[in-house]
């Protein structure tokens, strides 16, 4: 150590998004790294958190679990040190992590400038398809899909953010995109406008979207999000807004980044195979003004 890095640490954990042990635990170990990712840091050691009704699941059940966060660690390039697990009525499983970062590059929400531009690296759709799962309406492409983003490490995309340098990131997880979007406007001070149109989604999501397969915590999200005064663009399509607003697990960064630095950020990532779109702007807040708006692109004029 010196006295340029500094050590950060994090954690996080929950319930059962798919029905693979293995697949749960890798999704639930790139979850809690991305929290490192988003400021930046390089992930050091993991501890283990565990949740397990041992007297109705077989210990096997738990060892895939574990096997799975594991692999995920180790392919970031950390390593599992220990843990504690408890009896639970359900299974629950995440990671207390440690890492590494030079505590002169710790990125962070609060650094939006007007005029910068919004990079998101994974699509949306995760927990209307993780819900459809639940009720067997889900294909097996779109849960496959849906798997592959939440269990990709957002690993290159904080080497692309390093390399390059963005003014601000954050995870995309629990409270959707525009939640995230709106703590980065307020820490930031700045308002966000949000493009619609070139915001990624998971096909099948506004399908399962209109059959009202859509978790609790979306509609919370989007509840809070509407009680906030987050304006949203009336020629939206009527699915978008709570697809916005969906609860995600494992979610892709959203960074802000200057313009001139746009496409060196997006190059960075498509170097390291890493997805990208830019899905809004930065712009002065006004006290007449929304801090947060969701229109259909960028060449609306409607404001």
């Amino acid at each position: 150590m010196d006295e340029r890095t500094a050590l950060v640490q994090t954690v996080d954990f929950f319930t059962p998004v798919v029905d693979d042990p293995r697949t749960f635990g890798r999704i639930a170990a790139a979850n809690a790294l991305s929290d490192l990712y988003a400021m930046g840091a390089r992930p050091l050691t993991a501890l283990n958190l565990v949740g397990f009704p041992k007297d109705k699941l077989p210990l096997a059940v738990l060892a895939e679990i574990l096997a799975g966060g594991a692999e995920t660690v180790a392919e970031a390039g950390a390593v599992v040190i220990g843990g504690h697990s408890i009896d639970d009525p359900e299974p629950k499983y995440g990671l207390a992590l440690t890492g590494l970062i030079d505590a002169d590059k710790v990125i962070t929400k609060r650094g939006t400038r007007p005029g910068d531009l919004l990079v998101l690296t994974k699509p949306l759709g995760i927990g209307i398809i993780t819900t459809a799962l639940k009720r067997d309406l889900a294909g097996a492409d779109t849960v496959a899909e849906a798997v592959a983003w939440m269990t990709r490490l957002n690993r290159g995309a904080a080497e692309a953010m390093l390399e390059i340098g963005v003014h601000a990131c954050t995870d995309v997880t629990g409270f959707g995109l525009l939640g995230h979007a709106l703590e980065m406007a307020r820490a930031g001070a700045v308002a966000l406008r949000i493009w619609a149109r070139k915001v990624p989604v998971i096909p099948a999501t506004f399908g399962l979207a209109a059959q009202g397969t859509v978790p609790g915590g979306s509609r919370a999200n989007l509840r809070y999000l509407q009680a906030e005064g987050v304006r949203f663009d009336p020629r939206l399509p009527p699915q978008m807004p709570i697809t916005l607003a969906d609860a995600v697990t494992s979610g892709g960064l959203l960074m802000a980044v200057a313009p001139d630095r746009r496409d060196a950020l997006l190059g960075a990532l498509e170097k390291r195979g890493e997805m990208a779109a830019v899905v809004g702007e930065a712009v002065a807040f006004t006290d007449n003004g929304p801090i947060l708006e969701v229109i259909v692109d960028e060449s609306s004029d409607e404001r």
